[in-house]
């Protein structure tokens, strides 16, 4: 059971507005609990006053005075003593209102699972012409969509003290885009818990920002792409993006930033900084289908669910490995319905899925290479989705970020051809499963492979021979005697552009949308920065792009 009430209180110069929160056992007494709190409230009420030690020496002496603090539980006016909660809750459930709290000439009126906040704050970095939100927001008994949210500006006064501010209301919501004239202020939130069907509300919680507003970097390469992608479609028509966001866990670390991204100033590298270009960015492409890769469950978490979800998209994470980044697919949930999700690791599933083993066997021959590519933490997922339009038809879409590393082409090889095993499998159980012939495959990520390499060509071409040079790229792990195949008439949505990853060291395409040629058409793709905006601080990330990958957007028709 959890006690929480806001205190306000002014005794002398000593001023006190705080959450108290007490975590206690419905089998407590009542009077241990009131103790508890009588303490608490005693301790932060104390008065500190100064005395003069002499009258010739100028010093003084502090000296604490407590307060006496009366705390009593009232039912219907009569206090309550020598009770368990256990015996009282049956009366709170049936009738709240007749019970109080009085802290000395202070009533509160007790709410039963009443709507409240126990943690809001604001990011660290806020910038000019982008959406703010809260950093952290914790409900209970209620949720965002029930919740009211106030936001206002103000100028830090000179004062320094945070009761002097002079407020300006500035918006409603759970986000909002920040303007110019915000530049310079701080910014608050007040949040007002409600619940779900309105009959309650939560005592409101408000959070200042730490840091001013701060003057964005200007108009972002991906915002001439938002011209293209407006509207939202609908009907036969599904927007489609990929995205390898840059994790935070490999941009923030030594590597990242003193060797990988040295180029990139510390503060566009930071995640508070990023991801506000990121948010900006994903929204902007109003997509229907979204595969992401590198992205940190923190950032899935506490900003793309929640924020996406105001957007009408929800999402599926699946970390790699240990590793605190995954994969994660979204959908906009005006347009598919959820049906099934999962995630294999591909080392690990290849060793014991049936449908493997024809493939995996012929790898015996050679330690070295089996236990290299069943170690990998590289992860696949599987998303199947059912349209809300078109009830008939589903869409697999699957998900991955191959393994990187100079010498592994023979590695990400394997790695996309017991892929395509495995989905080849989950399409024929699911057709089965849901009695359909209509499944549709999407096949999106960061292959870190280029055009020219075997990947490519298993999915445009359907096959790859046991002679081809990816073999090879490990001499002691060369792979001998193996072909692969796939069944499915597969091209790549955006083709292959000049880039998709773009840093100082590397620069080249990685990314691909693979889609079936028998199930879709392509109707638009959306043009890539030009190398000149990629170079013009001297790579990515930079101020302006917030990862060192670029997003690839396309739109494709149903063939119905």
């Amino acid at each position: 059971m959890v006690i929480s009430f806001r205190y306000v209180k002014e005794i002398g110069q000593k001023k006190l507005d705080r959450n108290f929160n007490f975590v206690r056992s419905l089998e407590e007494n009542v009077d241990k609990t009131l103790e508890r709190i009588k303490n608490n409230l005693e301790k932060e009420l104390k008065i500190k006053s100064k005395k003069k030690n002499n009258k010739n020496v100028e010093s003084t002496q502090e000296i604490e005075k407590n307060v006496e603090v009366s705390v009593k539980l009232l039912k219907a006016s009569n206090e309550i003593s020598n009770q368990s909660f256990t015996d009282l809750l049956k009366y709170f459930e049936e009738d709240e209102s007749q019970f109080q709290l009085v802290l000395q000439d202070d009533i509160f009126q007790i709410k039963f699972n009443s709507p409240w906040i126990s943690n809001l704050s604001l990011p660290t970095s806020i910038l000019a012409g982008f959406y703010v939100y809260p950093a952290k927001l914790d409900l209970e008994f209620t949720d965002r969509h029930s919740s009211e949210f106030i936001w206002y500006r103000g100028k830090m006064p000179k004062s320094q003290k945070e009761s002097d501010f002079e407020w300006q209301e500035i918006g409603r919501g759970f986000s909002i885009v920040t303007k110019t004239e915000d530049i310079g202020h701080h910014l608050k939130i007040v949040a007002i818990p409600k619940s779900k069907n309105g009959d309650k509300i939560g005592p409101q919680v408000e959070a200042i920002s730490k840091n001013e507003v701060n003057a964005g970097p200007g108009v972002c390469p991906f915002e001439t792409r938002h011209l293209f992608t407006e509207e939202r479609l609908s009907g036969k028509s599904i927007r489609v993006v990929s995205y390898n966001m840059l994790a935070d866990y490999y941009a923030d670390s030594e590597d990242g930033r003193t060797k990988l991204f040295n180029y990139c100033p510390g503060y566009a590298i930071d995640i508070d900084y990023r991801k506000q270009l990121l948010i900006k960015e994903i929204v902007g492409y109003n997509a229907d289908i979204l595969c992401m890769q590198e992205v940190d469950y923190k950032v899935f978490d506490l900003d793309f669910i929640p924020f996406l979800a105001e957007q009408n998209m929800n999402g599926v994470h699946d970390k790699k490995g240990t590793t605190p980044e995954g994969l994660a697919t979204f959908f906009r949930t005006d347009r598919f319905d959820l049906i099934e999700n999962c995630a294999l690791n591909i080392g690990e599933t290849m060793k014991t899925h049936d449908a493997c083993q024809e493939l995996f066997q012929k790898l015996q021959y050679n330690e070295k290479l089996v236990a290299r590519i069943t170690d990998l933490s590289t992860t696949l997922q599987i998303v199947l989705l059912r349209s809300k339009e078109f009830p008939n038809k589903f869409i697999l879409v699957a998900n991955t970020h191959l393994y990187f590393h100079p010498d592994a082409d023979h590695i990400r090889l394997l790695q996309i051809g017991f892929s395509m095993i495995l989905v080849t499998d989950f399409i024929e159980k699911f057709k089965q499963k849901y009695t359909t012939d209509d499944i549709s495959l999407l096949f999106c990520g960061d292959f870190n492979s280029v055009p020219e390499c075997g990947i490519y060509k298993l999915m445009t071409e359907g096959h790859v021979s046991e002679n081809f040079i990816d073999w090879k790229s490990k001499e002691e792990e060369a792979v001998v005697n193996v072909s692969i195949s796939q069944p499915f008439k597969i091209k790549s949505a955006c083709g292959t552009p000049k880039y998709t990853n773009f840093t100082i060291g590397f620069q080249d395409c990685l990314d691909y949308i693979f889609y079936q040629t028998d199930k879709f058409e392509v109707i638009k793709v959306v043009e890539m920065p030009s190398e000149e905006e990629l170079r013009a601080h001297n790579a990515i990330p930079s101020v302006l792009f917030p990862s060192d990958h670029v997003a690839i957007v396309t739109e494709l028709n149903f063939i119905t």
